[in-house]
Protein backbone atom coordinates (compact mmCIF):
# COMPACT_ATOMS: atom_id res chain seq x y z
CA UNK A 1 0.00 0.00 0.00
CA UNK A 2 2.74 2.27 0.79
CA UNK A 3 3.92 2.53 -2.97
CA UNK A 4 0.81 2.53 -4.19
CA UNK A 5 -0.04 5.87 -2.70
CA UNK A 6 3.14 7.45 -4.20
CA UNK A 7 2.20 5.67 -7.39
CA UNK A 8 -1.23 7.46 -7.48
CA UNK A 9 0.26 11.00 -6.59
CA UNK A 10 2.54 10.66 -9.25
CA UNK A 11 0.13 9.07 -11.38
CA UNK A 12 -1.83 12.51 -11.04
CA UNK A 13 1.09 14.63 -11.72
CA UNK A 14 1.38 13.07 -14.70
CA UNK A 15 -1.59 13.08 -15.90
CA UNK A 16 -1.81 17.11 -14.72
CA UNK A 17 1.54 18.23 -15.06
CA UNK A 18 1.34 22.21 -14.73
CA UNK A 19 0.35 21.23 -10.89
CA UNK A 20 3.27 22.92 -8.95
CA UNK A 21 4.83 20.52 -6.39
CA UNK A 22 8.28 18.80 -4.89
CA UNK A 23 9.12 16.30 -2.89
CA UNK A 24 6.00 13.90 -3.12
CA UNK A 25 7.76 10.88 -1.47
CA UNK A 26 8.32 12.94 1.40
CA UNK A 27 4.91 13.88 1.94
CA UNK A 28 3.15 10.68 1.12
CA UNK A 29 5.76 9.40 4.16
CA UNK A 30 4.33 11.64 6.69
CA UNK A 31 1.07 10.80 5.02
CA UNK A 32 1.33 7.00 5.77
CA UNK A 33 2.51 7.44 9.09
CA UNK A 34 -1.00 8.92 10.39
CA UNK A 35 -3.43 6.42 8.54
CA UNK A 36 -4.86 4.05 10.94
CA UNK A 37 -5.46 0.83 10.80
CA UNK A 38 -8.47 0.07 8.48
CA UNK A 39 -8.45 3.66 6.45
CA UNK A 40 -8.04 3.72 3.48
CA UNK A 41 -7.56 6.32 0.68
CA UNK A 42 -10.44 6.91 -1.78
CA UNK A 43 -9.00 9.53 -3.35
CA UNK A 44 -5.28 11.44 -3.08
CA UNK A 45 -3.78 14.50 -5.14
CA UNK A 46 -0.98 17.26 -4.28
CA UNK A 47 -1.27 20.64 -3.89
CA UNK A 48 0.36 23.75 -2.40
CA UNK A 49 -1.42 24.76 0.70
CA UNK A 50 -1.37 28.32 0.74
CA UNK A 51 -3.47 31.36 -0.88
CA UNK A 52 -0.45 32.86 -2.94
CA UNK A 53 0.59 31.18 -6.37
CA UNK A 54 3.97 32.83 -5.66
CA UNK A 55 4.42 30.58 -2.59
CA UNK A 56 5.62 27.44 -4.35
CA UNK A 57 7.52 25.43 -1.15
CA UNK A 58 4.20 24.59 0.82
CA UNK A 59 3.57 21.65 -1.13
CA UNK A 60 1.39 18.79 0.66
CA UNK A 61 -0.76 15.94 -0.01
CA UNK A 62 -4.29 15.68 0.29
CA UNK A 63 -6.24 12.24 0.83
CA UNK A 64 -9.73 11.57 1.37
CA UNK A 65 -10.20 8.24 3.78
CA UNK A 66 -12.84 6.74 4.91
CA UNK A 67 -12.95 8.46 8.12
CA UNK A 68 -11.70 12.20 7.37
CA UNK A 69 -10.19 14.26 5.20
CA UNK A 70 -5.65 14.30 5.39
CA UNK A 71 -3.12 16.92 4.46
CA UNK A 72 0.09 15.58 4.95
CA UNK A 73 3.14 18.28 4.82
CA UNK A 74 6.88 17.60 4.96
CA UNK A 75 8.79 20.90 6.14
CA UNK A 76 11.60 21.48 4.87
CA UNK A 77 13.28 22.62 7.88
CA UNK A 78 12.90 19.08 10.67
CA UNK A 79 9.06 18.27 11.42
CA UNK A 80 6.06 18.20 9.36
CA UNK A 81 2.83 19.73 9.20
CA UNK A 82 -0.57 17.18 9.24
CA UNK A 83 -4.41 18.54 9.37
CA UNK A 84 -7.16 15.84 9.73
CA UNK A 85 -10.39 17.15 9.11
CA UNK A 86 -13.64 14.57 9.91
CA UNK A 87 -16.63 15.20 7.45
CA UNK A 88 -18.42 16.35 10.48
CA UNK A 89 -16.40 20.02 10.59
CA UNK A 90 -16.60 20.22 6.94
CA UNK A 91 -18.84 22.88 5.38
CA UNK A 92 -18.14 23.45 1.70
CA UNK A 93 -15.54 23.79 -0.87
CA UNK A 94 -15.39 26.30 -3.64
CA UNK A 95 -13.35 26.20 -6.91
CA UNK A 96 -11.34 28.98 -8.52
CA UNK A 97 -9.95 28.60 -11.97
CA UNK A 98 -7.46 31.23 -13.10
CA UNK A 99 -5.54 31.49 -16.36
CA UNK A 100 -2.34 29.74 -15.18
CA UNK A 101 -3.82 27.94 -12.17
CA UNK A 102 -6.68 26.58 -10.10
CA UNK A 103 -7.36 27.13 -6.38
CA UNK A 104 -9.87 24.95 -4.31
CA UNK A 105 -10.37 26.65 -0.72
CA UNK A 106 -11.91 24.00 1.67
CA UNK A 107 -14.70 25.43 4.32
CA UNK A 108 -14.31 24.21 7.86
CA UNK A 109 -15.49 25.09 11.35
CA UNK A 110 -12.65 26.40 12.07
CA UNK A 111 -10.57 27.41 9.75
CA UNK A 112 -10.43 27.68 6.13
CA UNK A 113 -7.95 25.36 3.98
CA UNK A 114 -6.29 26.83 0.55
CA UNK A 115 -4.98 24.98 -1.81
CA UNK A 116 -3.40 26.36 -4.87
CA UNK A 117 -1.38 25.91 -7.80
CA UNK A 118 -3.48 23.68 -9.06
CA UNK A 119 -3.52 22.47 -13.26
CA UNK A 120 -6.63 24.05 -14.37
CA UNK A 121 -7.34 20.89 -15.95
CA UNK A 122 -7.84 19.08 -12.92
CA UNK A 123 -10.42 21.05 -11.11
CA UNK A 124 -13.16 18.93 -12.32
CA UNK A 125 -11.66 15.62 -11.18
CA UNK A 126 -10.91 16.90 -7.49
CA UNK A 127 -14.20 18.48 -7.52
CA UNK A 128 -16.05 15.48 -8.48
CA UNK A 129 -14.04 13.30 -6.10
CA UNK A 130 -14.67 15.67 -3.26
CA UNK A 131 -18.48 15.86 -3.54
CA UNK A 132 -18.83 12.39 -3.90
CA UNK A 133 -16.75 12.12 -0.83
CA UNK A 134 -18.57 14.52 1.28
CA UNK A 135 -22.46 13.29 0.36
CA UNK A 136 -21.33 9.65 0.66
CA UNK A 137 -19.04 10.46 4.36
CA UNK A 138 -20.90 12.81 6.19
CA UNK A 139 -24.06 11.46 6.12
CA UNK A 140 -22.60 7.80 7.39
CA UNK A 141 -20.58 10.43 10.33
CA UNK A 142 -23.90 12.72 11.21
CA UNK A 143 -26.33 9.52 11.54
CA UNK A 144 -23.39 7.68 13.67
CA UNK A 145 -23.64 10.63 16.03
CA UNK A 146 -27.34 10.68 16.08
CA UNK A 147 -27.51 6.95 17.22
CA UNK A 148 -24.87 7.69 20.15
CA UNK A 149 -26.88 10.72 21.31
Amino acid sequence: MKNDLYERVNNFVKRYPFTIVFRLRKHVKVLEKHLNEGEEVFYIFPAQKNNSIFDIFATCVVALTNKRLLIAQKRVVPGYRLNSITPDLFNDFQVFKGLIFGKLNIDTVKEVVQLSNLDPKCLNEVETNLSEYLLKQKPKILNSYKKNK
